[in-house]
């Protein structure tokens, strides 16, 4: 693949006019449809300013291979999951490049279940792709496209239905959401008003013409932190484009990030239920050890969401999810949920009645680095394997996992470091009790990193 591009079983990724152009994009979402059985594929995109452009792609695509389209415009990619099992759809396309920045612009695809492909289907797509086996439909053969009006009223109802609606409207909760000018911004506005929130969204219109850069990061979000306690807002919430990731801020204006959007959901779930809760390798101790407090059983997978939702349904997990700030909740659908974390953070508020900085500081306490690093020269695989060979037996003492890169756990700490499935680099991410530590561990490892195993 030329260009900036990464096609892989996650689907596609590239930068706009440098490797990722609407020839691209009718192949690669022709070879998904190709492979899909008879019934609509719902099509949807995030905020950004090429959206239009790879619409019309993907449309011309799907109905080209004979299947119906239905166009839900700029549209939560949780939402796309939900209205693929609502509408009885084959599959379903979501055109986002998630936190990327603005020239980024990719695919996403759904099996008919309304969760993300599993890693074979992502390869059946890669194959029909590479093979050029696109099933082209004949005139008389050939899909039509129809657009849905309301898009969000199903998967609005599922959220609603997870938590007391009626105790939360009781606090009259002044709330900000930064919607980023994605696709986040028209249900989330919806979401906070049914929960009788006095909603302060910024960034609502899905144009893509993002005031800070889009990942919902505490360097990207120091001007939106200052806000929150400026409005006297209880919380602030911060969505990535496609809606699928939530930070937070508190009451102080304390960026508290998405690793704990996870673990206050955890909190708030496990207190309803017990039982398993899925996290993937890159995931946070915090939400495992309030889950072992509980006595419920914590799974690990490969980072990825499908890993975590196909082991969630293996389980019968409750809760499941990825530090990024992705919830998934089997109650509303199997795809990580913004809306789904905004609910259950509201819900734990109001069901505890403390602000938010307090339930924060009564969680475990860990420090995380996350550090990322251009791949070595020997970026093959078997370079790759090479290499967690040698940090592995540099570190006898450490128990490795090695489904997803290389994980080495002690007691005290833990490193995970693997190459991105989307972005050509390698991702460093240890966590410790405290700061210090995870920084040594974290330069330690990027130093066998950038050197390609000399250190």
């Amino acid at each position: 693949m030329g260009g900036t591009r990464i096609a892989s079983v996650s689907g596609l990724r590239g930068v706009v006019g440098d490797g990722l152009d609407p020839t691209v994009v009718v192949e690669f979402a022709a070879a998904y449809a190709s492979g899909c059985a008879s019934g609509p594929i719902v099509v949807g995109h995030d905020g950004r300013v090429s959206a239009q452009v790879f619409t019309s792609a993907v449309l011309a695509a799907v109905t080209a291979t004979g299947r119906d389209a239905l166009l839900v415009g700029p549209t939560a990619t949780p939402t796309i999951g939900r209205l693929v099992r609502d509408q009885a759809a084959a599959g379903g396309i979501q055109i986002s490049a998630s936190h990327n920045p603005s020239k980024y612009n990719g695919l996403k695809f759904f099996q008919p279940e309304g969760m993300v492909l599993s890693a074979a289907q992502g390869r059946d797509v890669l194959d029909r792709l590479h093979r050029r086996a696109f099933g082209w439909a004949s005139w008389d053969a050939l899909g039509r496209v129809r657009s849905l009006d309301d898009p969000d009223q199903s998967h609005l109802k599922h959220v609603l239905n997870i938590v007391d609606v009626d105790a939360i409207r009781r606090r009259k909760f002044t709330v900000v959401l930064d919607a980023c000018h994605g696709a986040g911004g028209r249900l989330g506005a919806v979401l906070l008003r049914s929960l009788g929130c006095k909603a302060v969204v910024l960034g609502a219109l899905p144009d893509g013409r993002y005031d800070h850069p889009p990942e919902p990061t505490e360097a990207n979000l120091h001007a939106f932190s200052a806000i929150v306690p400026a409005t006297g807002a209880v919380v602030g919430f911060a969505q990535d484009p496609d809606a699928d990731r939530l930070a937070l801020v508190d009451e102080t204006g304390r960026y508290i990030g998405e690793e704990l959007t996870l673990a206050l959901a955890v909190s708030r779930r496990l207190a309803q239920v017990r039982g398993p809760l899925v996290l993937n390798l890159s995931t946070s101790r915090v939400s495992e050890d309030l889950a072992v407090r509980l006595g419920c059983p914590v799974h690990r997978t490969p980072v990825g969401e499908i890993h975590v939702v196909e082991r969630m349904r293996a389980e019968g997990a409750v809760l499941g999810g990825e530090g990024n700030g992705g919830v998934i909740d089997p109650r509303v659908g199997f795809v990580r949920d913004s809306f789904v974390a905004m609910a259950l953070v509201l819900d734990l508020l109001a069901e505890t009645g403390e602000p938010l900085s307090q339930l924060v500081e009564a969680l475990p306490k860990y420090a995380m680095v996350k550090d990322q690093y251009p791949l070595a020269q020997d970026g093959s695989p078997d370079g790759i394997a090479a290499l967690w060979d040698k940090i592995t037996a540099a570190h006898p003492e450490a128990k490795a996992d090695r489904r997803d890169g290389l994980r080495l756990d002690w007691s005290d700490r833990w490193v995970h470091v693997r190459s991105s499935n989307t972005e050509p680099i390698v991702r460093v991410i240890a966590e410790s009790v405290d700061s210090a530590t995870s920084r040594a561990l974290a330069d330690q490892i990027g130093r066998w990193v950038t050197s390609g195993g000399a250190a």
